[in-house]
């Protein structure tokens, strides 16, 4: 039984190294831009200069794909890929790391 234990644990000690070795790969919708956001007073934030408003429902996620608060947001120029909803308000910001960003963005009609 004791060896039944040892090999359980260790099981789960390789498994949760392999997830970590695994870099995420987030899906970005085809209508998603591309900007730099600074942060401002909420509802609004700074994308390439130009204040838009988030939505009432927006959502942004952090180089990790956690839910970030507008209010916890620091820094500036963040590179960022966001949609637009239909009342022209930003309502997901997804906050891109290093390699995200030197990928170019996808078109629309090359994902058709």
């Amino acid at each position: 039984m004791r060896k039944f234990g040892i090999l359980f644990i260790a099981c789960l000690f390789s498994m949760a190294a392999i997830a970590q070795q695994q870099p995420l790969e987030r899906p970005f919708p085809a209508n998603a831009l591309r900007g730099k956001m600074t942060p401002a007073y909420y509802p609004e934030v700074l994308i390439d200069g130009k204040s838009r408003q988030l939505a009432p429902s927006a959502r942004i996620f952090n180089q990790e794909n956690l839910i970030e608060m507008p209010a916890a947001l620091r820094g500036s120029d963040l590179v960022v890929n966001y949609t637009v909803d239909s009342w022209g308000n930003i309502d997901r910001i997804w906050i891109l790391n290093k390699d995200e960003a030197a990928q170019k963005l996808p078109s629309a009609s090359a994902v058709k």
